[in-house]
């Protein structure tokens, strides 16, 4: 990811005088263990550190391109998770967990608390360049093929199913927040 971000940067953005709404929205689930080549564990790097890095490439361009908006889509299951060690302290380590250490649900569940405070600093140290930046839960993944991998996930997302909108409505939610912005950025111009 850390080594095709560059590229994808150089390649399709060099072309484009503004970008008004970046939307980081690349994420696995469910994975097994396994490294990078950055020597990090892969659900992380993908999920959080591919975002968070691109978003640092794209800086400048975002702040030239004011008013504009990072929207980072992360999860509900950020909650089920947390970032420190037993005496409350930040431990990294729990970010990129060693094999033995690893479970797929946490580790997802750490990547999206990671988005959602990426995108609150974000959002302080931009803001005043005409940045804004919103972490979003759009809704959920039932209608992928997330669910096969594990046979607890098929049973899981079998009784959630009745409680969840379509992954039409997920879509329309995260189009809608983005539309929403660009409505309110041009009435700001306007005035």
């Amino acid at each position: 990811m850390f080594r095709s971000t560059p590229d994808i940067t150089s390649a399709n953005f060099c072309f484009f005088r503004f970008l008004h709404v970046l939307v980081c929205n690349a994420a696995v689930f469910a994975l097994p263990w396994s490294l990078t080549k950055d020597h990090l564990e892969t659900t992380f790097q993908v999920n959080h550190l591919g975002h968070f890095y691109l978003v640092q490439l794209l800086q400048d361009l975002l702040c030239r391109s004011a008013p504009a908006r990072v929207v980072v889509v992360s999860s509900e299951s950020h909650r089920f998770t947390d970032i420190n060690d037993s005496s409350g302290k930040l431990d990294l380590s729990l970010l990129s967990p060693s094999k033995e250490e690893y479970w797929a649900m946490l580790a997802y569940n750490r990547s999206k608390l990671c988005n959602i405070l990426f995108s609150n600093e974000l959002h302080c140290r931009l803001s005043p360049h005409g940045v804004t930046s919103n972490a979003v839960h759009p809704g959920n993944m039932m209608y992928s093929s997330i669910h096969h991998n594990w046979w607890l996930y098929t049973l899981l997302f079998t009784l959630a199913r009745p409680f969840t909108k379509s992954m039409v409505s997920d879509q329309l939610m995260l189009c809608l927040y983005i539309i929403h912005f660009n409505i309110l950025g041009m009435k700001q111009q306007k005035s």
